[in-house]
């Protein structure tokens, strides 16, 4: 049993400048750097693989000099803000044909290398219990309508019910998509039928897309707030 990340980082990013590895905190390599130690440190993923069109991110991860570092050269074609993250899930298969896909990002930074492990052993766990796959999640208990309403309480029944009494919900915040590698050959996906919900904290599944999260990442790295 084989467990291989693939953690794609493309060159450019439109919301926040150079994200992959622009220096945040004391890390000089910055969310890469943060990224490929915790990957690398991780006991149960046996290899990383390194997919990018971006000449910095390649020179940086070959300084690292790690046999569990896979870095592979991806097509421009396969690198643009226009390619669509179902075109990169079946590139994805392509490049790992066995074993079990852990597809992760470096915008998470707060998923340690203990984390990680704990994710995979559950991951197992659960595959014993009929799940077939498993994504990270945040879990929401509040008030939370759409166009026509409130949906997640019922203001007939009680207006304002206590939070921690509502039925949760779970936003899938991309921080792990573990499935075997046939889901993604077969299904063309990184989740199969049955996913196992992994429920992390706000800070574990805290996410950096606009230059308000990098900041407020960098701030919490600054203040020790949590462990990377």
């Amino acid at each position: 049993m084989t467990v291989t990340c693939f953690l794609p980082c493309r060159k450019g990013s439109e919301r926040v400048p150079r994200k992959n590895i622009r220096p945040i905190a004391d890390k000089p390599f910055g969310l890469l750097q943060i990224k490929l130690e915790q990957l690398l440190a991780a006991r149960r993923i046996d290899k990383v693989v390194l997919s990018t069109n971006d000449e910095d991110i390649i020179k940086y991860a070959r300084t690292l000099d790690s046999a569990k570092l896979d870095i592979r050269l991806r097509d421009d074609a396969l690198s643009s803000s226009s390619t669509s993250t179902d075109e990169l899930i079946e590139y994805a298969g392509s490049q790992i044909e066995d074993g079990h896909i852990l597809w992760t990002h470096v915008t998470s930074p707060f998923l340690t290398a203990a984390l990680y492990d704990d994710v995979i052993g559950r991951y197992l766990e659960e595959l014993e219990n009929g799940y077939d796959s498993l994504m990270t999640v945040s879990e929401l208990r509040g008030f939370v309508w759409d166009e026509s309403g409130p949906i997640t309480y019922d203001r007939n029944v009680e207006k304002w019910p206590r939070t921690q009494t509502l039925a949760p919900l779970y936003e899938i915040n991309s921080g792990v998509f573990l499935a075997p590698s046939a889901v993604y050959q077969q299904k063309a996906d990184r989740i199969g039928e049955r996913p196992y919900k992994y429920v992390v904290d706000k800070i574990q599944g805290f996410d950096i897309d606009w230059e308000e999260d990098f900041q407020i990442a960098e701030a919490m790295l600054t203040a020790g707030i949590s462990d990377i």
